[in-house]
């Protein structure tokens, strides 16, 4: 895509900050930060930290 058309193409999108398209779910948040605290609870658990 050249400079001017992705000028053009961003001109009709908005001002865009590189996230995902969709509005992110609550529950992906919640499901994300179990995963997170599920592997931190297994690192202490083995004590590899």
């Amino acid at each position: 895509m050249t400079s001017t058309a992705a000028t053009a193409h961003s001109a009709r999108l908005g001002t865009r900050t590189g996230g995902p398209d969709d509005e992110s779910s609550v529950l992906e948040h919640v499901l994300g930060w179990t995963l997170v605290v599920v592997i931190a609870m297994l690192i202490t658990q083995l004590g590899l930290l």
